[in-house]
Protein backbone atom coordinates (compact mmCIF):
# COMPACT_ATOMS: atom_id res chain seq x y z
CA UNK A 1 0.00 0.00 0.00
CA UNK A 2 1.29 3.48 -0.89
CA UNK A 3 0.08 6.93 0.08
CA UNK A 4 1.03 9.88 -2.12
CA UNK A 5 0.41 13.55 -1.45
CA UNK A 6 -0.25 14.67 -5.02
CA UNK A 7 -0.16 18.33 -3.96
CA UNK A 8 3.59 18.12 -3.27
CA UNK A 9 4.64 15.98 -6.24
CA UNK A 10 7.08 17.54 -8.69
CA UNK A 11 9.04 16.05 -11.56
CA UNK A 12 12.44 16.85 -13.04
CA UNK A 13 10.81 18.05 -16.27
CA UNK A 14 7.40 19.17 -17.54
CA UNK A 15 5.01 16.23 -17.92
CA UNK A 16 7.29 14.04 -15.84
CA UNK A 17 5.26 11.29 -14.19
CA UNK A 18 5.09 9.00 -11.22
CA UNK A 19 3.75 5.59 -12.21
CA UNK A 20 0.91 4.77 -9.84
CA UNK A 21 -0.08 1.41 -11.22
CA UNK A 22 -0.97 -0.81 -14.13
CA UNK A 23 -4.39 -2.42 -14.48
CA UNK A 24 -4.65 -5.02 -17.24
CA UNK A 25 -3.63 -2.90 -20.25
CA UNK A 26 -4.12 0.54 -18.63
CA UNK A 27 -1.75 2.71 -16.62
CA UNK A 28 -2.39 5.39 -14.02
CA UNK A 29 0.19 8.16 -13.73
CA UNK A 30 0.52 11.31 -11.69
CA UNK A 31 1.94 14.07 -13.90
CA UNK A 32 3.48 17.39 -12.91
CA UNK A 33 3.90 20.20 -15.40
CA UNK A 34 4.31 23.91 -15.80
CA UNK A 35 4.40 23.89 -19.62
CA UNK A 36 1.96 22.90 -22.37
CA UNK A 37 2.07 19.42 -23.85
CA UNK A 38 1.96 18.97 -27.65
CA UNK A 39 -1.07 18.50 -29.88
CA UNK A 40 -1.76 14.79 -30.15
CA UNK A 41 -4.39 12.16 -30.83
CA UNK A 42 -4.58 9.15 -28.49
CA UNK A 43 -4.78 5.62 -29.84
CA UNK A 44 -7.03 4.69 -26.90
CA UNK A 45 -9.34 6.42 -24.44
CA UNK A 46 -7.84 8.67 -21.77
CA UNK A 47 -9.11 9.91 -18.43
CA UNK A 48 -7.51 13.24 -17.44
CA UNK A 49 -8.20 14.54 -13.91
CA UNK A 50 -6.82 17.84 -12.62
CA UNK A 51 -5.80 17.37 -9.00
CA UNK A 52 -4.02 20.68 -8.41
CA UNK A 53 -3.74 23.85 -10.47
CA UNK A 54 -5.66 24.93 -13.54
CA UNK A 55 -5.36 23.51 -17.04
CA UNK A 56 -6.85 24.81 -20.29
CA UNK A 57 -7.66 21.84 -22.50
CA UNK A 58 -7.53 22.82 -26.16
CA UNK A 59 -9.35 20.45 -28.50
CA UNK A 60 -10.64 20.33 -32.06
CA UNK A 61 -14.22 19.86 -33.21
CA UNK A 62 -14.48 19.70 -37.00
CA UNK A 63 -11.11 21.51 -37.27
CA UNK A 64 -12.28 24.34 -34.99
CA UNK A 65 -10.29 24.89 -31.78
CA UNK A 66 -12.17 25.02 -28.48
CA UNK A 67 -10.88 25.53 -24.93
CA UNK A 68 -12.28 24.15 -21.69
CA UNK A 69 -10.86 25.34 -18.36
CA UNK A 70 -10.21 22.45 -15.98
CA UNK A 71 -9.94 23.08 -12.25
CA UNK A 72 -9.22 20.63 -9.41
CA UNK A 73 -11.70 17.79 -9.48
CA UNK A 74 -12.62 18.27 -13.14
CA UNK A 75 -12.51 15.10 -15.23
CA UNK A 76 -11.87 15.20 -18.98
CA UNK A 77 -12.73 12.01 -20.91
CA UNK A 78 -10.81 11.85 -24.18
CA UNK A 79 -12.02 9.46 -26.87
CA UNK A 80 -9.94 7.71 -29.50
CA UNK A 81 -9.21 10.20 -32.27
CA UNK A 82 -9.77 13.39 -30.23
CA UNK A 83 -7.05 15.93 -31.07
CA UNK A 84 -6.11 17.84 -27.92
CA UNK A 85 -3.38 19.60 -25.97
CA UNK A 86 -3.25 20.62 -22.30
CA UNK A 87 -1.97 24.07 -21.30
CA UNK A 88 -1.41 24.50 -17.55
CA UNK A 89 -1.77 27.91 -15.95
CA UNK A 90 1.44 27.78 -13.84
CA UNK A 91 2.03 24.44 -12.07
CA UNK A 92 -0.49 21.61 -12.31
CA UNK A 93 -0.76 18.05 -11.10
CA UNK A 94 -2.82 15.69 -13.19
CA UNK A 95 -3.94 12.09 -12.89
CA UNK A 96 -3.94 10.35 -16.28
CA UNK A 97 -5.37 6.89 -16.90
CA UNK A 98 -4.79 5.53 -20.38
CA UNK A 99 -3.82 2.49 -22.41
CA UNK A 100 -0.34 1.22 -21.57
CA UNK A 101 2.16 2.72 -24.03
CA UNK A 102 -0.34 5.27 -25.36
CA UNK A 103 0.96 8.53 -26.81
Amino acid sequence: MRFIDASTFTADRPWGALDLGEFDQATAKLHWTDEPYTWHVNDGPEIFVVLDGTVDMHYLVEDEEHIERLTPGTVCCVDIGDAHVAHPDAEARILVVERKGSV
